[in-house]
């Protein structure tokens, strides 16, 4: 008896035609196996080979047919579909044997698609981007790829332009998964390092080249493509990430030192930085480290705040496992990893997310809502779940996978007002007729309340400058839910105040002293930024009147009246080289200046500062307590003198005089909390920072007596331009 051979299962010409143009938005429905007719059908699209032949595990072979337009096709008998590789020969006459694609199921299930298209998928990194895969066969042996996945729910069609395809993505067309807006396509053999774009033939009919939004790394600028990364790192620092639930920051000690890794030290790669930086902060003393944005950028002179590739690290320096190794490092010398984070607006670049799949996808579609134009930047659409998804993904994304401890949120206040940066008619008010984008505040109250549920321990800071309440209180109760919020306030009254010469601060007086009034109002960060010395404001230095001697001066007293201030502190790098020229990302810091007695004093009383501040928890410990600060006098206008004393729960108290005048205070009256012997543990014009040495060496002692309000009095010496410290000696 004859055996009867299967036929081809059949498809439409035009369906065929419409894959071959590359706008088929189901091809694994053509492509790859389909048993139908007691056989199984198998059509491969090559369109510059020559010959096709199906090869199978036992080494026998099934030529294929051209069918139409580079579709290859042909049937095998049996209705198991066979594990199979297909064997191509081009004008060359060699043939190259490859896996097929089509032949893979998605993966993505159904639950992610359905939690994508809720806005709820937490672990978005995990699903979409390019995930390399491993997957053991029938046969014994494993077979590796990478899974393409790609959100673009307008996009006509997908294909996969990569350097295994030589950047001809006709090969390689994406699948729509249902309704969800997924793309995705699993390509064997594809492994780390391959570079890749899509091309996403959008809704409005025109084919773009774009790099993936998830890409976990990128071509260093100004090469543009996405690059498939499996990270292998091992992690070394379990016992910091053990110990990090606990964390409660307000209560802790936070000394932040805030960095631009490019102009730090010129040309380093993360490995180099993880071999310096960590030495460096550590003999300092900073308890944190906060890095300007990491995320890929194209432009270095935006500092990183117009990211094009949200989760990738900058390639510049090396690849994502190289971060890994400088965050481990850092947590192995006990110092914590804040990352500046850009959700509130991203870059313009064509091939970046902008009209991403033909449409304004991530981009607020209203232009009065979708476009920044004080940076020339798009602003996300809030009030999409997706959007919304993909940023506070992002979010635990740095969190999770690259351990860092917090997340400083860039330009907040840009994102809860409507009008901001607008003139009037250039905005649209809200449901209820006020300035504030609800959709904004939804997601910054989803994202904290998500990070602060997922990875406890860490922290969030906003970098708000307007007076929006609850900043940093719970969600639960209406706040925004983050952990800190800049004093921005303080910042520029405080600044201001230091650049008026001594003679006239007297009429400025309570520039220093109104911060106090509202001190409790949130948890606080004081942020010395990059933003105060770019720009033409100069450097903290030159911003002090004066000769050099008292802009020295000046600078050491500010330092020290700052570290003792309610807050947590952030200082940008260079000044505590005592930086004389301004910052400019293009060039590292003056460290030759080092090589001068003056700026190594400066550095010392840095050290000095820290060492201090997290020794005594008066100092910290109470930051959101107002029982923790007390005025001994807020009104010494005359002599430009403040004096106040920090309280811990348990242990010393801490008395900070600080004198902005330029002369000495001899036979100083200061109220002080105690009798006793007060140790000057700090005091900023010590002859080893290059000060002139006035001081109470030995410490002071107080009697009893009532003085400004003051149980005890003792009379000191305070002296010119500078803070000094005296702490309760432990009898």
């Amino acid at each position: 008896m004859k055996t009867r051979t299967p036929a081809v299962r059949p498809v439409d010409a035009d369906e065929l035609d419409l894959l071959v143009r590359g706008e088929h938005g189901s091809p694994h429905s053509v492509l790859g196996p389909h048993p139908h007719d007691g056989g199984v059908t198998i059509r491969v699209f090559k369109p510059l080979a020559k010959r096709v032949v199906i090869r199978h595990g036992d080494g026998s072979t099934h030529e294929l047919a051209h069918e139409h337009g580079g579709i290859w096709v042909g049937v095998l008998p049996g209705d198991d579909v066979p594990d199979y590789r297909v064997e191509v020969t081009y004008d060359d006459g060699h043939p190259h044997v490859v896996d097929d694609p089509y032949r893979f199921l998605p993966t993505l299930g159904e639950m992610d698609l359905h939690l994508i298209n809720e806005g709820r998928h937490e672990q978005l990194w995990l699903v979409l981007g390019a995930r390399v895969h491993h997957y053991d066969t029938p046969f014994g042996d494993t077979i590796s790829g990478t899974s393409f996945a790609v959100w673009a729910p307008s996009a006509r069609a997908v294909r996969l332009k990569a350097d295994f395809n030589s950047w001809d993505g006709r090969e390689h067309p994406l699948r729509q998964l249902g309704q969800s807006g997924v793309w995705e396509l699993f390509v064997p053999g594809v492994g780390s390092g391959t570079a890749y774009k899509y091309a996403v033939l959008g809704a409005d009919g025109q084919w773009r080249e774009k790099a993936d939004p998830m890409a976990f790394w990128a071509e260093v600028p100004a090469d543009t493509a996405s690059k498939v990364y499996e990270s292998g790192y091992e992690w070394g620092d379990g016992d910091w990430m053990t110990s990090r639930p606990a964390k409660q920051h307000v209560h802790e000690p936070m000394s932040v030192y805030e960095m631009h890794l490019a102009s730090w030290r010129r040309g380093k790669t993360w490995q180099e930085l993880a071999d310096e930086l960590p030495a460096y902060l550590s003999d300092l003393g900073f308890t944190h480290v906060e890095l300007m944005p990491v995320m890929q950028h194209p432009f270095g002179g935006s500092w990183g705040y117009h990211v094009t590739s949200y989760f990738a690290p900058d390639s510049r320096f090396g690849d994502p496992d190289g971060f890994r190794l400088l965050v481990d490092r850092l947590h192995q010398a006990g110092i914590g990893v804040i990352l500046d984070w850009v959700p509130g607006h991203f870059a313009t670049d064509e091939w970046a997310l902008a009209r991403f799949d033909g449409t304004p996808l991530y981009e607020d579609p209203n232009p009065q809502r979708g476009w920044h134009k004080e940076w020339g930047s798009h602003i996300f659409n809030f009030g999409r779940n997706e959007v919304r998804n993909f940023l506070y993904a992002n979010a635990l994304y740095w969190l999770e996978e690259f351990h860092a401890d917090g997340l400083r949120v860039d330009g907040v206040a840009s994102m809860l007002y409507l009008d901001y940066s607008r003139e009037e008619g250039e905005w649209t008010p809200n449901k209820y007729g006020g300035r504030e984008n609800l959709e904004a505040v939804q997601f910054l109250q989803e994202m904290n309340a998500t990070v602060y549920k997922r990875t406890p321990g860490v922290t969030t800071i906003a970098e708000e400058s307007t007076s929006w309440p609850q900043v940093t209180g719970p969600t639960s109760e209406g706040g925004l839910g983050f952990g800190f919020k800049w004093n921005m306030g303080w910042m520029h009254d405080s600044l201001g105040y230091v650049q008026h010469d001594p003679v006239h601060r007297a009429f400025h007086h309570g520039e220093m002293t109104f911060s106090l009034v509202y001190a409790w109002s949130e948890n606080y960060v004081l942020p010395i930024s990059h933003d105060e010395v770019v720009h033409g404001k100069g450097s903290l230095l030159r911003k002090m009147p004066g000769d050099r001697w008292r802009q020295l001066a000046n600078l050491r007293a500010y330092l020290g009246f700052m570290w003792a201030h309610p807050g947590k502190q952030l200082l940008f790098m260079g000044a505590e080289l005592g930086q004389e020229s301004e910052w400019a990302e293009a060039r590292e810091l003056d460290w030759w200046l080092l090589d001068h007695p003056e700026h190594r004093g400066v550095h010392s009383l840095v050290k000095d500062l820290n060492r201090v501040y997290v020794e005594t928890p008066a100092l910290w410990q109470r930051d959101d307590d107002p029982g923790g600060f007390q005025w001994v006098d807020a009104n010494d206008a005359g002599r430009n003198t403040f004096s106040f004393i920090r309280r811990s729960a348990s242990g010393p108290d801490l008395v900070c005089v600080a004198n902005f005048a330029a002369v000495p205070h001899e036979s100083y009256r200061l109220g002080l909390p105690s009798a006793g012997t007060w140790d000057e543990v700090l005091n900023t014009d010590a002859q080893g920072y290059t000060g002139s040495g006035v001081g109470n060496l030995g410490g002071i002692t107080a009697v009893d007596g009532d003085h400004l309000g003051q149980p005890a009095y003792a009379d000191i010496v305070v002296p010119p331009l500078a803070t000094v410290w005296f702490r309760a000696r432990s009898e």
